[in-house]
């Protein structure tokens, strides 16, 4: 019995014969070795895909852009007032009347109570500080706001003059929206779907190939009410209370963008 350098033993005899056998034996120990390498690696391979998709699906990606117009049917507008004096009790008695006057002129100009609400109400002390540098109270500082929605439009400059004149002495900016935008967003993404299915069989054309079938698909809307900055209180130190100011409400934009991704063959 003959123990190779693997640790394997052959009962080889001696001489010609039992030099063949040890030669064979040997070739056979190699292919054991190196077939048993080979079927490891092919485990190890098919293991690595295993719950993967290994073919790619060919496909072509498009986008598009659907815009709508539309008038606002609504305006939104901050007012508010703010009174100073050395009591707080004279302080909010005074703000309290010229914001109970505002409210029942809006009512007055048919503006319905639902659609006036109150956002704000503060009461702050107000200090000095004298040479001394010891800061001294001099006064309370009341503040109360209001949000109005104006769903006649062409009252809006009228509104605005009319509160001034009762005391409103912060006013915000004025913004145009659209109350129930769901039907015109739909409107604006049929556009931009169509638009982007106009692209896709063009590109496919030209690319010499067929659309098979939707594979992706995303969307992102975006709308801006249309805001009047000169509807600040800076524009109507002067004149608001004098002079009805001129509203022009234009359209605003209802603006949708897709994605659309198509599998082609």
């Amino acid at each position: 019995m003959e123990t190779f350098e693997n640790g394997s033993m052959c009962h080889c005899p001696k001489g010609p014969l039992g030099i063949l056998m040890k030669a064979l034996f040997s070739l056979l120990l190699v292919v054991l070795i190196v077939g048993g390498i080979a079927y490891t690696k092919k485990l190890n391979k098919e293991t690595r895909y295993v719950g993967q998709e290994i073919e790619t699906k060919n496909s072509i990606t498009v986008s598009g852009q659907g815009e709508i117009y539309a008038k606002p049917d609504l305006a939104l507008i901050d007012l508010a007032v703010t009174t100073e004096s050395k009591t707080v009790a004279r302080a909010m008695t005074e703000n309290t009347t010229k914001m109970n006057g505002i409210i029942a002129t809006l009512k007055d100009l048919g503006v319905k109570e639902k659609d006036i609400k109150s956002t704000n109400f503060n009461v702050s002390p107000r200090y000095e500080w004298p040479p001394s540098g010891q800061k001294v109270l001099v006064g309370y500082i009341v503040n109360q706001s209001l949000q109005v929605k104006i769903r006649d439009l062409d009252q809006s400059g009228e509104i605005i003059q009319k509160a001034a004149s009762e005391g409103a002495n912060e006013i915000g900016d004025l913004v145009f929206t659209i109350e129930n935008k769901d039907e015109l967003q739909k409107q604006a993404r049929a556009q931009a779907i169509q638009k982007a299915k106009t692209k896709a069989e063009e590109l496919a054309k030209e690319l010499g190939v067929n659309l098979a079938r939707v594979t992706g698909f995303s969307e992102n809307q975006y709308y801006a009410p249309y805001t009047d900055r000169n509807m600040g209180i800076s524009s109507l130190k002067e004149s608001a209370v004098s002079a009805m100011p001129q509203i022009e409400t234009g359209e605003n934009k209802i603006e949708a963008n897709i994605s659309i991704t198509y599998e082609i063959n």
